[in-house]
């Protein structure tokens, strides 16, 4: 298939591991921090980190919006559906995402909640419309990339008045997520010297607004596709760019990401979004300028004003290292609890609940031999931006 076969070429991408090699300088260490849990997935499904030089170090960052989900928000979800008598629809894997005391979406279904499983938001949409006596309440969560369906359902629903659908917001803002890890990182040993930037989200917001991280932290940032051959050519640009001593923004992705991003997109949010001062994240605290709100215009429909929402702070479980492996500060197999008593199966954390986490990868992919990458015919050509 184009654009993915094309891209999983086994000759290519030895060829393009053979010119990382070439390229590394023996003694300079090159960290690089892949933002997006889908890159961590690719990495760890196609065993990428067995074709690169040790000179390189792939480190898993919080790009996961179910991991960096923090207690208090699962807390308040819960609250929706147990003490509200809300039907509160959801993406299936925020089910499982701990609360406080162990406590889930799961087990407050279990225990009578009615908690819906959706794809999209159009569903809770749907079924706000067809039981009006009903309560729904959508829990959005998610970057920029899941933002405009949810900024477009609270259009249609003033539209439609329709007065029994709200939304519990939790969208968060890649860029500031990522300027906090810098501003962090420089105060500890371990530093970052680049980034993989994440693909989905740069579809919508565009390359621009990286341009200004690499720039105010002298970072160079290379926005990347999922395929193994768009992970190897990124880091290969990264390396040129750090041996070179520059710190731009390019883009490897350029079949699906352009400079200014979704335009139309992007209005739709800011029609119904503000950003927040501030807001948690899991594992890197309060994150200033880092998520949105429902703007005023959209009150009715704003669950967390509908019923007086108290904002929660709960800790994490102590023995589990979530924060650090989001900060990257740490690797999963760091954790005494992965693989042992924390599986997918019985998660401790959200890196282990959610597809996109680094334990999940781990747990999936780790202890098996990378499979073979396709043979198909060369890709064409994908250049920097």
């Amino acid at each position: 298939m184009k654009y993915v076969d094309d891209f999983r070429n086994s000759e290519i991408a030895r060829g393009m591991a053979a010119r990382i090699h070439r390229a590394v300088e023996r003694r300079r260490r090159y960290r690089l921090m892949e933002f997006c849990g889908g890159h961590t997935h690719a990495i760890a499904r196609y065993g990428l980190t067995a074709l690169l030089p040790p000179q390189i170090e792939l480190i898993h960052g919080p790009g996961c919006p179910v991991c960096v989900l923090p207690v208090g928000r699962v807390d308040s979800a819960i609250e929706l559906a147990l003490d509200h008598g809300v039907t509160l629809c959801t993406y299936g894997d925020t089910l499982r995402v701990p609360g406080s005391k162990r406590m889930s979406l799961y087990k407050a279904r279990a225990a009578g909640a009615d908690v819906r499983v959706v794809y999209s938001v159009s569903d809770a949409i749907a079924l706000a419309k067809a039981e009006p006596a009903r309560e729904v309440v959508f829990f959005g969560i998610g970057f920029e990339t899941t933002t405009p369906p949810t900024a477009l359902a609270l259009a249609q629903a003033r539209e439609m008045a329709l007065d029994n659908f709200s939304v519990f917001g939790n969208h968060v803002l890649t860029p500031a997520a990522m300027r906090h890890l810098l501003a962090e990182d420089a105060d500890q040993s371990a530093r970052l010297d680049g980034f993989i930037g994440p693909s989905h989200v740069s579809t919508v917001i565009g390359v621009a607004p990286y341009r200004a991280i690499s720039r105010d932290f002298v970072k160079p940032v290379v926005i990347a596709g999922f395929e193994p051959l768009d992970v190897l050519q990124s880091v290969l640009m990264l390396v040129e760019q750090i041996n070179q001593c520059r710190a731009d923004t390019e883009n490897q992705f350029t079949r699906a990401v352009t400079e200014a991003g979704n335009t139309r997109a992007q209005a739709l949010v800011h029609a119904a979004f503000e950003t927040r001062d501030s807001f948690e994240w899991r594992g890197l605290g309060a994150v200033p300028q880092s998520a949105l709100a429902i703007r005023s215009e959209f009150a009715q429909w704003d669950a967390e004003r509908r019923y007086a929402l108290v904002p929660r702070v709960a800790a994490d479980v102590k023995t589990c290292q979530c924060g650090a492996i989001l900060r990257g500060c740490a690797k999963p197999s760091d954790c005494k609890l992965f693989a042992t008593v924390c599986t997918p199966a019985t998660p401790f954390g959200a890196c282990m609940v959610s597809s996109e986490g680094a334990c999940a990868a781990h747990y999936q992919y780790g202890r098996f031999v990378a499979p073979a990458l396709s043979s198909a015919r060369a890709p064409r050509a994908v250049t920097s931006a």
